[in-house]
């Protein structure tokens, strides 16, 4: 049987409120796959995932967003030169209507609250656009997956690419993540072994 999730989980999933899910209820466009003992909603991924398919049908995604990055709060001032760059050619180009979201937050992070909700909005087929200064301002790593994540949904990525809008400073420390990442790994994996060989050797010496 598929586990269930909350009216406020699928609410969050929907990008709606939980008042609208009641609403959609009473009109009977998504109805609960089931209620609990205390007479609260419950919903399937399944269920969702399928409802966000028949909404979708159809819909021709018409946002633009234009993203910008940088790892620490010491390199605000290249957050805003991100900014002044992308404006430039969103003019050029001739966009109305761009949305500019800046975060800061390092590249190896896939946990960032923006860049998450960009995610779902995209996932919800509802951007045309993603605007980048430069592909590694969206993820330092996997870039190739999200283009075509963001391709499969109808979504285009426009990449300016200019290699001065990616700080050194900011590789270093993406570089030093990454060793501190493998290190404690790999000391996890020797504690690991010690740990096991000590098991091992007890086991022996009790026979």
């Amino acid at each position: 049987m598929e586990i269930t999730m909350s009216t406020g989980r699928a609410a969050k999933l929907l990008g709606v409120t939980v008042k609208t899910l009641q609403r959609w209820e009473r009109e009977g466009r998504l109805i609960p796959v089931a209620r609990t003992d205390s007479n609260r909603r419950l919903y399937t991924e399944t269920q969702i995932r399928h409802f966000l398919g028949a909404q979708g049908a159809g819909r021709v995604p018409t946002k633009l967003v234009a993203y910008c990055r940088v790892s620490s709060a010491a390199q605000r001032p290249d957050l805003a030169n991100q900014r002044r760059v992308l404006e430039e050619f969103v003019v050029a180009r001739g966009l109305a209507g761009v949305e500019f979201i800046e975060e800061v937050g390092g590249g190896l992070n896939f946990k960032r609250k923006k860049f998450l909700a960009l995610m779902d909005e995209v996932g919800r087929g509802e951007i045309k656009a993603l605007i980048l200064a430069h592909r590694d301002r969206l993820t330092r790593f996997g870039y190739e997956w999200f283009e075509h994540y963001a391709q499969s949904h109808g979504c285009e990525i426009l990449v300016l690419n200019q290699e001065r809008l990616s700080p050194e400073q900011e590789m270093v420390q993406d570089l030093m993540t990454i060793t501190h990442c493998f290190s404690a790994r790999l000391y996890g994996l020797r504690n690991y072994r010690k740990k096991l060989d000590e098991a091992l050797n007890a086991s022996v010496e009790h026979e």
